[in-house]
């Protein structure tokens, strides 16, 4: 499963096939040190909640990250389709490093 072109495919559409990729490619590698909130991510990362917001329910619909809790007691962590596909998003993290 490792080399699924599905999974590769999707990963490179989340990340640099729309608008905001790269600030979902920051999530992820925040939430790959520890799990947060979504305010705690708008910190660390210098972003509007809001689009925190935005890019954590992309990243959710997408199966990307994992919740647990509930309403204001909600953290984010990597999901287990992530963690499997993980050398596809260092793939992708250190291309799009050489292109800054």
């Amino acid at each position: 499963m490792a080399n699924d072109p599905d999974a590769k495919r999707l990963l490179w559409f989340v990340f640099t096939g729309s608008r905001g990729g790269l600030n979902r490619l920051k999530i992820i590698s925040k939430l790959k040190e520890n799990p947060f909130n979504i305010n705690q991510l708008a910190k660390e990362l210098n972003l509007d909640y809001k689009a925190i917001q935005h890019h954590i329910r992309v990243l959710e619909k997408n199966n990307m990250i994992s919740k647990i809790g509930e309403k204001y007691n909600v953290n984010y962590f990597i999901s287990t389709f992530l963690e499997v596909n993980m050398g596809i998003f260092e793939e992708i993290e250190g291309k799009l490093d050489k292109s800054k």
